[in-house]
C-alpha cells in the first residue's frame, strides 16, 4: 500500500467508527445525493410545463436550474463554515428536510417569483450535502473499503441522471409538474428519516473556517487536481448541455431514439463511477489521465461522426463510461491531497465543481448560438485536452506523492485548524 493511501484511510481507523452498518450508512449518503441532484435537474425535463404553467418564458424558466447551481457553489463553501462544529448526521438530516419544505414550498409556488425562492433553497442543500457527504466515505468504513464507500456515494449522482430525473419528469408529466416536486418532498422526508437511524454520530472532526481555503490553495497538488477539474468540467457540460442538438446531426435519428441514447448514457455513467472508483482507490492521478484523455478523444470525434448513427452512438455511450468516474476520481484526488483537512478540501472541490457547470452551460450556450453543434464539440474537447496536460505534468511539478511540498502542508494544515 503506498504512502498516499495510507494518508487518506487513516483517518477511518483513527475515528473509531464500527464496521456493522457501515454499508447502510453509505447507501443512506448516497440516498441523500440522489434526492438532491434529482431535485436540482427536474425542471430540466418540465422545463415547459413550468413556464407555462407560471406564464413564463422556457429561457426564464432555465433559471430554476441556473440559479441553484450558483447558490450550491457558495453554500459548498460557507455552509460547513456555519455549521463548523454540529454533528455531521445532524447537518445532513436538517438540510434534506429543508429540501423536503424547499420542494413542498415548488409544488405550491402561486407564482414564479416563489418557484425561485425555493429553488435558491435547493441550491443551499445541494452544496451543503456534497460538501459534507462527499468525505464521509473514510468515516464511516474501513480503510479497505474507503474508495468503495466514496464511489457509493457518487454513485447518487449518476443514479439520479438515469432514473430519478426521468421518473419524476414521467410523473411530472402523467399527473402536472406541480407533482414531481411534491414527490421529491416525501422522498426527502424519507431520506431524512433514513439518515437519522443508519448514521451513527458523526462530530465534527474540523472546524472549518474561512481560512482554510486560502491554506488550501497553497497546496500545488490540490490546485493541479482543481484546475484540471475546472476544465474538465466546464467542458463537458459545454458540450454535453446541447447534446441533443448534436444527436439530431445523425441522419436517421429521432426523438425517441435520442431518449433511449440518453438513457444508455446515463446507464454507462454508472458503470464509468465503479471503474473509475476501483482505479482512483489506488492512483486518482492515473483515473483522471485516462478519464480526461477519453473524453478529449470522444467528444472530439463526435465531431466527425455526425454522419454515422453507429459512431454516434458507441462515442456517446463511451463519453458516458469515462464522464461517470470524474467525480469520484477528483474527490479521491483531493483527499489524497488534503488528507489532514477533508471537510474543508471536500468544501472546496464542492464550490469549484458546480461553478464549473454554470460556466460550462454558459459558455457552452454562447458558442453554440455562434458556432452550431460542433462548436460546442471542439470546446468540450479542447477542455479536456488542456484538463490532460493539466493531469500529466502534475507529477513533473514534484507533487506526484500527493502531499506537495512539507512547507505546504504545515502552513495548510494550520490554516484549516485555526479558529476551532
Amino acid at each position: 500500500m503506498s504512502q498516499t493511501t495510507q494518508s487518506i484511510q487513516l483517518p477511518a481507523v483513527q475515528g473509531g467508527l464500527k464496521k456493522p452498518g457501515g454499508r447502510v450508512a453509505v447507501l443512506a449518503v448516497a440516498a441523500a445525493t440522489f434526492s438532491v441532484v434529482t431535485t436540482e435537474m427536474l425542471p430540466v425535463g418540465l422545463l415547459t410545463s413550468i413556464g407555462s404553467g407560471l406564464h413564463v418564458s422556457d429561457g426564464t424558466a432555465g433559471l430554476t436550474v441556473t440559479l441553484p447551481g450558483l447558490v450550491a457553489a457558495l453554500a459548498a463553501l460557507l455552509l460547513p463554515v456555519a455549521v463548523r462544529t454540529a454533528d455531521r448526521r445532524t447537518v445532513l438530516c436538517t438540510l434534506m428536510l429543508l429540501l423536503a419544505a424547499a420542494n413542498l414550498a415548488s409544488a405550491l409556488a402561486p407564482s414564479f417569483t416563489v418557484l425561485l425562492v425555493a429553488r435558491v433553497l435547493v441550491g443551499v442543500c445541494i452544496g451543503g450535502v456534497w460538501a459534507i457527504a462527499a468525505g464521509l466515505g473514510v468515516r464511516l468504513v474501513t480503510a479497505e473499503a474507503a474508495g468503495r464507500a466514496t464511489a457509493v456515494i457518487f454513485s447518487g449522482i449518476a443514479v439520479a441522471s438515469v432514473l430519478g430525473v426521468p421518473a419524476g419528469t414521467l410523473l411530472g408529466e402523467l399527473t402536472g409538474w406541480r407533482w414531481g416536486f411534491a414527490a421529491l418532498a416525501a422522498l426527502a422526508v424519507g431520506v431524512a428519516a433514513l439518515l437519522r437511524t443508519a448514521l451513527p454520530r458523526l462530530p465534527a472532526h474540523e472546524g472549518v473556517s474561512l481560512g482554510a481555503f486560502p491554506g488550501l490553495l497553497r497546496i500545488g497538488r490540490l490546485r493541479t487536481g482543481l484546475l484540471a477539474v475546472t476544465l474538465l468540467v466546464t467542458g463537458h457540460f459545454a458540450a454535453y448541455t446541447y447534446i441533443r442538438p448534436v444527436l439530431e446531426r445523425v441522419p436517421g435519428i429521432g426523438a425517441g431514439l435520442i431518449s433511449t441514447l440518453l438513457l444508455a448514457y446515463g446507464v454507462a455513467g454508472i458503470v464509468g463511477n465503479f471503474v473509475g472508483g476501483a482505479v482512483a482507490a489506488r492512483d486518482p492521478r492515473k483515473a483522471l489521465l485516462a478519464i480526461s484523455a477519453g473524453l478529449a478523444a470522444v467528444v472530439l470525434l463526435m465531431v466527425p461522426a455526425g454522419a454515422a448513427l453507429a459512431a454516434s452512438v458507441a462515442l456517446l455511450v463511451a463519453w458516458g463510461l469515462a464522464y461517470g468516474g470524474v467525480s469520484v476520481s477528483a474527490q479521491n484526488w483531493v483527499m489524497n491531497a488534503a488528507p489532514h483537512a477533508r471537510e474543508a478540501a471536500s468544501a472546496l472541490f464542492a464550490g469549484v465543481f458546480n461553478v464549473a457547470i454554470a460556466l460550462g452551460a454558459f459558455v457552452g450556450g454562447r458558442v453554440a448560438d455562434g458556432r452550431g453543434a460542433g462548436g460546442v464539440l471542439w470546446l468540450g474537447g479542447g477542455l479536456a485536452v488542456l484538463s490532460m496536460a493539466v493531469v500529466a505534468c502534475a507529477r513533473s511539478a514534484g507533487h506526484a506523492n500527493g502531499h506537495g511540498t512539507e512547507h505546504e502542508r504545515a502552513h495548510a494544515k494550520g490554516t484549516a485548524t485555526a479558529e476551532r
